[in-house]
């Protein structure tokens, strides 16, 4: 028989993904509705993973299979370590100072000018209540029930859009 906590945390990501499906259903736009998709989205991988677990806790307790345990200590310490992403992520590279966006091109964060070498990478801003809306208050819950983490960041740049190769440099001179 599965642990019951488990079981448990089965049940309470199963009952937030039904109000992520009801919430969703009162959404009046794009966003607010991509925001709740990509939240199923993320309640559904962390399902799936319980449901690995369980599977697993059931094989190790029928006696059957040696590296059940194995199996389970690693699938555990994965889920926890499971973080629903809403919006943006930025994957860095301390070694090469890279970094993506979202799983985009890698992009070097070295920039160079009269004052010398620094690194500046983009940061990660996290949405308010006011930005999620509805959602708030059930992303809160999921936190504290479960323990499952949800982002909701988006990226700021800063000084980094000036030296994109698009931006507009017809008014600067070389000295």
């Amino acid at each position: 028989m599965p642990s019951n906590d488990s079981l448990m945390l089965y049940t309470k990501l199963a009952g937030f993904r039904l109000a992520v499906l009801a919430n969703r259903a009162c959404c009046d736009g794009d966003f607010p509705r991509e925001l709740h998709n990509r939240l199923l989205d993320g309640l559904d991988a962390a399902i799936d993973r319980v449901r690995t677990i369980l599977t697993l806790e059931r094989r190790l307790l029928d006696g059957g299979d040696e590296y059940a345990a194995y199996q389970l200590a690693g699938e555990t310490e994965i889920f926890g370590r499971f973080t629903i992403e809403l919006l943006d992520e930025i994957d860095i590279d301390y070694d090469t100072h890279d970094y993506r966006i979202n799983g985009g091109r890698w992009t070097n964060a070295l920039l160079v000018d009269d004052s010398g070498v620094y690194v500046d990478y983009p940061e990660l801003v996290p949405l308010g209540a006011e930005e999620l809306g509805s959602l708030a208050p059930i992303i809160l819950a999921i936190r504290i029930e479960t323990g499952v983490a949800v982002r909701a960041c988006r990226v700021d740049d800063g000084e980094i859009r000036l030296l994109h190769p698009n931006y507009a440099t017809h008014g600067l001179r070389r000295a």
